[in-house]
């Protein structure tokens, strides 16, 4: 009898175990996105909330090591670094066998492994005239033999793409290894194959099956998925459980304490770390702040500059948030701040001397230093070219007239070239005497609205009329790329150590893609090109300085600063530390303390 009801006691407390075991809260990732995202297909998007939430899901063959700094590439579904002959005209990349896409109706129940076929596949999506490619530019700028050729015939012929044509730059090897041949030397091209939110793999079956709905369903072999997509509101991905069993095994530098306690705390766990990721679409700075203050958000990516004076006054973390365990993590980030000019415009655009000098002007009549103190609170530096930190062709002695401000000497320029006002009205006009209007485009947010009130002030000094066309950040986006904008602030961010990503900005054939501003200056174009084959090394260094010149000669750029991130940290957040390339950072992180449902 007491047998019995020791056995029945026993196998009751199993239960009861298994039972709350099975309804432990899932571990969640809570943050917010302050532009709304675009949609997740790599073959079409170019934003940043798009990538990151894409690079998340689909995966490239190569990535970086999470916690190296510098920077250190490692393979992700590659079993090793490419193997890189002729010269840098050959690159073979061999992908690790048992990896899997998520679960989809298309593939009929079947678990469906990725294979060299489908890279070769994911990669000619770009060259297909129908998805309009905005990464385009960094595969055909490498010179992919045939691929280029394929796409204009295609163009020319208004016929379909043909995936199945084999070109000699791009063909399958074997099951799990792919080649890409090129006409030209390409020592980085590798650079472009670790970002998932541009190399990421599909299906074919999938991109197929929901053709024209690629953005809204996207399926890869990354960690997770997407389960729920309210645009422009709320985006939340779940572990995908057919990813394979990574262990964390990131690698610190000995000299950075804080990455060596994370890769020890962390060590051999698998990944992905936490089970599910919310983001919510916050464009306010005040709402997304008090979601963070009110526990709502596990982390704010990149504190709001107006509440920096509160948080990290003298760029330390406050004694009141630090009672709480708020942590700070402040770095430099690899980007540039800047305006375009439409150099295709008939008002700002082109090369004679007048249209420099106007472009120039209004450069010189914007105060950098200015944007720095009231729109970014201190989060940043001057800008003195395209090119920021951390990058190759970034020299830290270059001091240039990008970051100057010198209202007299805009005043000259404008009244050198006979922009002065002509009718009495106090503003003023072109040189043949029509009006002078600048069309600034922005967007409704309260970040906007104050760069808009700068760019107004700068404009009222050199009397020149300056309106403010708004809309949502995607619309600016799609008539950007359309070349219908006079000119747009936009932030340029990297995606590798080289900085002729940054270039990439002003190169003629990257028009209506990185070249927003359709800048197309032969003189650049063959400097370019040059850049594009050569080594790393002294050299190629003193080619980006010179085509750095060029931009601020010309001036389709007015660059205006190089941010700095302060992402705040609540105390269950485990494991963060912000990488300057790699977006697919969701899974390297943890929650400590589970959060219900």
């Amino acid at each position: 009898m007491k047998t019995s009801l020791l056995l029945a006691l026993a196998t009751s407390l199993v239960l009861a175990c298994g039972s709350a075991a099975a309804q432990a809260p899932k571990k969640v990732l809570r943050y917010a996105f302050p532009i709304a995202e675009t949609g997740f297909d790599p073959a079409q998007i170019s934003d940043l909330y798009s990538r990151t939430v894409a690079s998340n899901i689909f995966e490239a063959p190569l990535t970086y090591d999470y916690l190296a700094r510098p920077a250190k590439f490692k393979p992700q579904t590659a079993a090793a670094l490419p193997e890189i002959s002729d010269d840098g005209k050959r690159f073979v990349f061999r992908i690790r066998p048992g990896i899997y896409f998520a679960d989809d109706p298309v593939f009929k129940g079947q678990k469906r492994e990725l294979t060299a076929a489908d890279y070769v596949y994911s990669i000619k999506r770009h060259y297909d005239p129908k998805f309009k490619s905005p990464s385009l530019f960094q595969l055909e700028n490498a010179k992919i033999v045939g691929l280029s050729e394929l796409r204009k015939k295609v163009i020319a012929d208004k016929t379909p793409f043909p995936y199945d044509t084999e070109v000699e730059g791009l063909r399958t090897l074997d099951r799990y290894s792919f080649e890409v041949r090129l006409a030209q030397p390409s020592p980085r091209l590798h650079y472009a194959f670790a970002e998932g939110g541009v190399m990421g793999a599909v299906a074919r079956e999938v991109i197929e099956a929901y053709a024209g709905r690629e953005m809204e369903h996207p399926v890869g072999t990354g960690p997770f998925r997407l389960t729920e997509w309210r645009r422009s509101a709320k985006i939340v991905l779940e572990r995908n459980p057919n990813y394979r069993d990574d262990p964390y095994d990131e690698q610190a530098a000995a000299t950075d304490a804080s990455a060596q306690a994370i890769a020890g705390r962390l060590a051999n766990k698998r990944v992905p770390l936490v089970d599910r990721v919310e983001i919510s679409i916050i464009e306010e700075t005040q709402p997304r702040w008090l979601a963070f203050l009110n526990g709502d958000h596990d982390m704010i990516d990149r504190l709001p500059n107006e509440f920096a004076a509160i948080a990290i006054p003298n760029n330390k973390m406050a004694p009141n948030l630090a009672k709480q365990g708020i942590r700070m993590e402040r770095v430099p980030l690899v980007d540039s701040t800047l305006v375009y000019f439409g150099m295709e415009h008939p008002v700002v655009g082109g090369y004679t001397p007048e249209r420099v000098a106007l472009r120039r002007a209004i450069a010189l009549a914007y105060d950098n230093e200015r944007e720095i103190t009231v729109l970014r609170r201190g989060q940043a530096m001057p800008a003195q070219s395209i090119i920021p930190p951390l990058l190759s062709g970034y020299d830290p002695k270059l001091k240039t007239e990008m970051s100057e401000y010198d209202v007299p000497r805009a005043k000259a320029l404008l009244d050198l070239y006979g922009y002065v006002d002509k009718n009495g009205d106090g503003w003023r006009d072109l040189p043949d005497g029509s009006p002078l209007l600048l069309q600034y485009a922005s967007q409704p947010d309260q970040l906007s609205r104050t760069q808009q009130d700068l760019w107004q002030k700068a404009m009222n000094a050199v009397n020149v009329r300056i309106e403010f066309p708004i809309a949502k950040w995607p619309e600016q986006l799609k008539q950007s790329r359309a070349g219908k904008l006079m000119m747009w602030g936009v932030a340029w961010g990297g995606v590798s150590p080289d900085g002729q990503y940054f270039l990439d900005l002003l190169y003629g054939p990257n028009k209506g893609q990185a070249n927003h501003s359709r800048f197309d200056l032969p003189a650049f174009n063959a400097l370019y090109e040059r850049i594009a084959v050569m080594p790393d090394g002294a050299e190629r260094e003193a080619l980006m300085r010179d085509a750095k010149q060029l931009a601020i000669v010309y001036m389709p750029y007015k660059v205006s600063a190089h941010r700095i991130a302060t992402d705040l940290l609540q105390p269950q957040l485990v494991g963060y530390k912000r990488h300057p390339f790699l977006r697919d950072w969701w899974r390297y992180v943890d929650i400590e303390s589970p959060q219900p449902q």
